[in-house]
């Protein structure tokens, strides 16, 4: 089906105008979200997304209809996984608990406009360059391949390339000022560290594009679809943060799940481009007869693949051990720092669940705790939190 200008510019207007909304509604005025708003407002996105699906059904048929859906999971699944590294980078730099909505705004943003730009981009060599698919067919089976690596201590810390460079030549103030980018100290206008946080976030953006974009051009190769379902799929995301902040611990199989995944669609980059075929090396420029998956079978792998890894991460004890134990990492990390927040009742709460998460540890199976109790690193923090809290308590 072609789309018509008038089809484009609503649901642009309809994005723009549901990113306004979620910032003059909820992110303007800085607060902690709760539970059921978190909860209340990830239904809504996620039934906004359905619903676009659904007309999408309606008038483009069904074969647009379930790229646009194929699309929208798996995108949606790689937008989890990015939260993990978010909430890693917010650990890190100590976010204020209230202040953390701005800077999950501005990825989502950030990310909308990143994206957009890969997928014209992306869209223009598919369309002028078939071998293209090989290329996107080789990201994908080599992303997959990185995500089945063992995880190290590197993974704990906000330290990749964009936030080395950003820290050597972005001088901040020492302390938050809010949500504010710009403080006066000493007499001089400053940056904050919440600078550094959205190139963080920015830069973490652009290297999970990377993966992103070729994933769902494996899926669809309807710049319209692909829009959408991108778009959409990081719509929410900053309520899905704050909804799922305890339950990614628990997801210890997503990566393997993510990796299958991308393996598959890899797969079926690669026989496309056989199909498509006009490498003069390769069968002599001439297109190869080869199996080519359709989108519903596409679908119904990606979904199947999830929905194993979510029940496999929920069952697992291993994963309940490393729930706890990354929980009390987290939590630890959160803590310390007099100045993690203004939020007093913040404080309590956080250390509230750096005790549940301790008290977890201490029921793990024999061989789990002694995992837990063998990292030196993890034990310091979580000590150093403690002496932080009795300090606080006797000021």
């Amino acid at each position: 089906m072609q789309v018509t200008p008038a089809a484009w510019g609503l649901t642009i207007a309809a994005i723009v105008g549901l990113l306004l909304f979620d910032y003059f509604a909820h992110v303007r005025k800085a607060h902690i979200p709760t539970l059921k708003e978190s909860a209340m407002w990830s239904a809504l996105y996620v039934s906004i997304a359905i619903l676009f699906g659904v007309l999408v059904f309606i008038f483009g048929g069904i074969d647009m209809g379930s790229e646009y859906f194929a699309g929208y999971v798996t995108e949606k699944a790689l937008s989890v996984d990015n939260l993990f590294v978010f909430l890693i980078i917010i650990a890190s730099f100590r976010v204020p608990r209230e202040d953390q909505q701005k800077v999950l705004l501005f990825g989502i943003v950030f990310s909308l406009f990143a994206r957009t730009g890969f997928i014209f981009v992306g869209a223009t060599l598919i369309n002028t360059f078939a071998w293209v698919f090989y290329i996107f067919g080789l990201i994908l089976l080599v992303t997959a391949g990185n995500m089945l690596r063992p995880e190290t201590e590197e993974a704990h810390s906000a330290d990749n390339f964009v936030i080395r460079i950003a820290k050597k030549y972005l001088h901040t103030s020492a302390h938050y000022d809010g949500d504010k980018l710009f403080t006066i100290e000493n007499g001089k206008r400053v940056m904050t560290p919440m600078v550094l946080v959205m190139v963080a976030i920015g830069g973490t953006d652009l290297l999970f594009a990377l993966d992103s974009i070729p994933a769902i051009f494996g899926l669809t190769q309807n710049v319209f679809i692909v829009v959408t379902a991108t778009a959409f799929s990081l719509m929410g995301l900053r309520q899905l943060y704050f909804l799922l902040d305890n339950l990614l611990d628990r997801l210890i199989y997503l990566s393997y799940g993510l990796s299958a995944i991308l393996a598959f669609i890899g797969i079926k980059l690669v026989l496309h481009a056989l199909h498509e075929n006009n490498l003069p090396f390769v069968n002599g420029g001439e297109p190869i007869d080869v199996i080519e998956v359709s989108t519903g079978v596409s679908l119904t792998v990606i979904v199947g693949i999830l929905i194993v890894t979510i029940i496999a991460s929920l069952t697992s004890r291993r994963g309940k051990a490393q729930s706890a134990i990354a929980g009390a990492r987290r939590h630890a990390t959160n803590y310390v720092g007099l100045d993690y927040t203004a939020d007093l009742a913040e404080r309590e709460e956080i250390y509230s669940k750096l005790l549940a998460k301790e008290q977890q540890m201490k029921q793990l199976d024999p061989k789990y705790r002694k995992m837990a109790n063998g990292e030196k690193a993890l034990m310091e923090l979580i000590t150093r939190a403690h002496t932080e809290h009795d300090a606080f308590l006797n000021r």
